[in-house]
């Protein structure tokens, strides 16, 4: 198949990809306070990290659901590739209401273990269609494996502060 990039589709898959993480993004700000409170690893990267790495993630993995839409031909071809990007996408939106606006940690935990396993059977279903695709979300993987890892590490460093504190505003 020859390469040919309809950037006006690719914009139009961009942007709904980083549009869930700009609501997601009400529940962050308005819950940083208590965010701060919490005891964090000494692997917590800094706040702008989040921020960028986020975005350059959401743009790579629209990029991908682009090409595997593109090369499996379109919804109907690549349905299930692009149901499981829709799921990965979901469970990816949903963690940030869980932690951020329920103050979930314990819930937020077992959400992000199911993004994990979703995100690598998301490489997995996109590489056949397109290879490239698929290694493109190498490095999502990682980063939701390290944002796992990170989630782990507040709920255990924070699982018995007393209920008021945890859910506070």
């Amino acid at each position: 198949m020859a390469w040919r990039m309809n950037w006006a589709l690719l914009i139009a898959i961009i942007i709904p990809t980083i549009g869930g993480s700009i609501i997601g993004e009400v529940f962050v700000k308005k819950n940083m306070a208590w965010y701060e409170s919490l005891k964090k690893p000494k692997y917590n990267p800094p706040k702008w990290a989040f921020a960028f790495v986020w975005t350059a993630l959401y743009c790579t993995m629209g990029h991908a659901s682009y090409l595997v839409w593109r090369d499996g031909g379109g919804f109907e071809g690549a349905a299930l590739p692009l149901s499981v990007y829709g799921v990965n996408l979901a469970l990816n939106w949903l963690w940030t209401p869980l932690f951020f606006g329920m103050h979930q940690l314990k819930w937020s935990l077992y959400e992000v273990v199911m993004l994990d396993a979703s995100t690598a059977a998301l490489g997995i279903v996109f590489y056949p269609v397109n290879s490239v695709a698929g290694y493109i979300i190498i490095p999502y993987f990682v980063w939701v494996c390290y944002a796992t890892l990170l989630n782990y590490a507040i709920y255990r460093n924070n699982k018995d502060l007393p209920e008021k504190i945890k859910n506070d505003n």
